[in-house]
Protein backbone atom coordinates (compact mmCIF):
# COMPACT_ATOMS: atom_id res chain seq x y z
CA UNK A 1 0.00 0.00 0.00
CA UNK A 2 1.45 3.21 -1.17
CA UNK A 3 0.03 6.54 1.18
CA UNK A 4 -0.43 8.71 -1.00
CA UNK A 5 -2.43 10.90 1.08
CA UNK A 6 -4.71 11.36 4.16
CA UNK A 7 -8.41 10.75 5.44
CA UNK A 8 -9.68 12.79 8.77
CA UNK A 9 -8.16 11.05 11.50
CA UNK A 10 -5.52 9.36 9.76
CA UNK A 11 -2.05 9.18 10.81
CA UNK A 12 1.36 8.67 8.57
CA UNK A 13 3.88 6.41 10.23
CA UNK A 14 7.14 6.65 9.28
CA UNK A 15 11.02 5.56 10.38
CA UNK A 16 12.98 8.95 11.63
CA UNK A 17 16.49 9.24 13.14
CA UNK A 18 17.48 10.36 16.19
CA UNK A 19 18.22 14.10 15.08
CA UNK A 20 14.51 14.48 13.38
CA UNK A 21 16.59 14.96 10.04
CA UNK A 22 13.90 14.45 7.87
CA UNK A 23 15.61 14.34 4.59
CA UNK A 24 14.62 11.44 2.51
CA UNK A 25 12.68 8.69 2.34
CA UNK A 26 8.78 8.22 3.83
CA UNK A 27 10.82 10.70 6.85
CA UNK A 28 11.30 13.12 4.23
CA UNK A 29 7.76 12.70 2.44
CA UNK A 30 6.09 12.84 6.04
CA UNK A 31 8.04 16.61 6.47
CA UNK A 32 6.29 17.59 2.94
CA UNK A 33 2.98 16.54 2.97
CA UNK A 34 1.85 15.63 6.76
CA UNK A 35 3.72 17.69 8.99
CA UNK A 36 6.45 16.29 10.26
CA UNK A 37 8.41 18.97 12.70
CA UNK A 38 12.08 19.06 11.70
CA UNK A 39 14.40 18.20 14.81
CA UNK A 40 11.75 15.84 16.36
CA UNK A 41 12.64 12.51 15.95
CA UNK A 42 9.73 10.46 17.65
CA UNK A 43 6.12 10.65 18.30
CA UNK A 44 3.18 12.33 16.91
CA UNK A 45 3.85 15.51 14.55
CA UNK A 46 1.30 17.17 12.38
CA UNK A 47 -0.30 14.34 10.87
CA UNK A 48 2.01 12.07 11.27
CA UNK A 49 4.26 9.93 13.90
CA UNK A 50 7.89 9.35 13.75
CA UNK A 51 9.86 5.94 15.31
CA UNK A 52 13.57 6.35 15.03
CA UNK A 53 14.50 3.30 13.35
CA UNK A 54 18.48 4.96 12.69
CA UNK A 55 19.64 3.88 16.19
CA UNK A 56 20.33 0.43 16.37
CA UNK A 57 17.64 -2.34 17.22
CA UNK A 58 17.37 -1.53 20.66
CA UNK A 59 16.10 2.14 20.83
CA UNK A 60 14.00 1.13 16.94
CA UNK A 61 12.13 -1.64 19.49
CA UNK A 62 11.49 0.67 22.30
CA UNK A 63 10.09 2.89 20.37
CA UNK A 64 7.60 0.88 18.27
CA UNK A 65 6.34 -0.05 21.33
CA UNK A 66 5.79 3.37 22.97
CA UNK A 67 3.83 3.93 19.73
CA UNK A 68 1.45 0.61 19.91
CA UNK A 69 0.74 2.23 23.41
CA UNK A 70 0.03 5.44 21.87
CA UNK A 71 -2.28 3.78 19.28
CA UNK A 72 -4.00 1.98 22.17
CA UNK A 73 -4.55 5.40 23.56
CA UNK A 74 -5.62 7.11 20.60
CA UNK A 75 -8.39 4.92 19.05
CA UNK A 76 -10.29 8.01 17.49
CA UNK A 77 -6.79 8.08 15.35
CA UNK A 78 -6.34 5.23 12.65
CA UNK A 79 -2.61 4.78 12.13
CA UNK A 80 -0.79 4.11 8.40
CA UNK A 81 2.06 2.05 9.29
CA UNK A 82 4.64 2.79 6.45
CA UNK A 83 7.41 -0.05 6.18
CA UNK A 84 9.40 1.87 9.01
CA UNK A 85 13.21 0.53 8.79
CA UNK A 86 13.09 -1.53 5.65
CA UNK A 87 14.62 1.73 3.73
CA UNK A 88 17.23 3.81 4.22
CA UNK A 89 17.69 1.91 7.86
CA UNK A 90 18.71 -1.33 6.17
CA UNK A 91 16.44 -3.98 7.93
CA UNK A 92 14.03 -6.41 6.54
CA UNK A 93 10.48 -7.15 7.52
CA UNK A 94 11.55 -10.43 9.60
CA UNK A 95 13.61 -8.11 11.38
CA UNK A 96 10.91 -5.76 12.61
CA UNK A 97 7.56 -6.81 12.41
CA UNK A 98 7.72 -8.28 15.40
CA UNK A 99 8.03 -4.78 17.27
CA UNK A 100 4.04 -4.20 16.58
CA UNK A 101 2.92 -7.16 17.47
CA UNK A 102 -0.35 -6.66 19.51
CA UNK A 103 -0.93 -3.03 17.68
CA UNK A 104 -4.22 -2.58 18.02
CA UNK A 105 -7.30 -2.32 14.94
CA UNK A 106 -6.51 1.43 14.58
CA UNK A 107 -2.77 0.52 12.92
CA UNK A 108 -2.52 -0.56 9.61
CA UNK A 109 0.26 -2.59 9.04
CA UNK A 110 2.19 -3.18 5.81
CA UNK A 111 1.53 -6.40 3.94
CA UNK A 112 5.38 -7.48 4.44
CA UNK A 113 5.03 -7.07 8.28
CA UNK A 114 1.26 -8.71 8.33
CA UNK A 115 2.80 -11.65 6.79
CA UNK A 116 5.66 -12.16 9.15
CA UNK A 117 3.17 -11.58 11.87
CA UNK A 118 0.80 -14.12 10.54
CA UNK A 119 3.61 -16.97 10.17
CA UNK A 120 5.16 -16.36 13.40
CA UNK A 121 1.27 -17.10 15.01
CA UNK A 122 1.21 -20.37 13.04
CA UNK A 123 4.09 -21.89 14.93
Amino acid sequence: MRIESLAPGEIFVFGSNSYGAHGGGAARFAYDRFGAVWGQAEGLQGRSYGIDTMSGPVVFEEQAARFVRFAVEHPELRFLVTEVGCGIAGYASEDVADFFAGAPDNVVLPDSFVRVLERGAER
